[in-house]
């Protein structure tokens, strides 16, 4: 049976305080969550262009991080393929620059997976620390409850409990 390969990616620096939300997002997640064999969990980190062979390969992307919209820090976006573009124009890191750029390429070889974008506004994107602000903190676990819910919703379910995946990262095959 063909299944399609569904992508869950966590983008960020995670030495940046809330610009790592993305990335700690999907680590959470590869701690407490079993997933089928098609579901990926991805940190990719601040890859940028490197990231197109995992969005090139993907169905359905979901993708987590820190959005700046000058809204209330803590707030959460859901941004869908057709949003992409208008909100996230006024890119905040160079990630995102490549992020999206990668997301682009990907309609030049003819296969743009559909693409959700949860994302948090971020407090600080420039303190050199390892921790998120408090507010920031406290929105990991409602963004998770987003993504299970948009995985549930295309049919995928998963169960609670301690996972032994090794964190898989762009540059190596989904398969431990």
């Amino acid at each position: 049976m063909n299944k399609k390969q569904i992508t869950v990616l966590g983008v960020g620096n995670i030495l940046l305080s809330d610009e790592g939300f993305g990335v700690k997002v999907v680590l959470k997640m590869m701690q407490n969550y079993q997933f089928p064999e098609n579901v990926c969990l991805v940190d990719g980190n601040v890859q940028g262009l490197s990231l197109l062979g995992t969005i090139s390969d993907t169905d359905y992307l979901i993708v987590v991080d820190a959005i700046k919209d000058n809204g209330k820090p803590g707030t959460i976006y859901r941004l869908n393929s057709k949003d992409i573009p208008n909100r996230v124009r006024a890119k905040n890191s160079l990630h995102q620059v490549d992020f999206l750029e990668a997301l682009t390429l990907c309609r030049a070889l003819d296969h743009v997976p559909e693409t959700v974008i949860f994302g948090v506004e971020p407090r600080d994107i420039e303190t050199v620390q390892d921790k998120l602000t408090p507010e920031i903190k406290a929105q990991i676990n409602p963004v998770i409850d987003l993504v299970l819910a948009e995985l549930t919703k295309i049919g995928i379910s998963y169960q609670k409990g301690v996972n032994n995946h090794v964190p898989r990262y762009p540059f190596q095959d989904c398969e431990n």
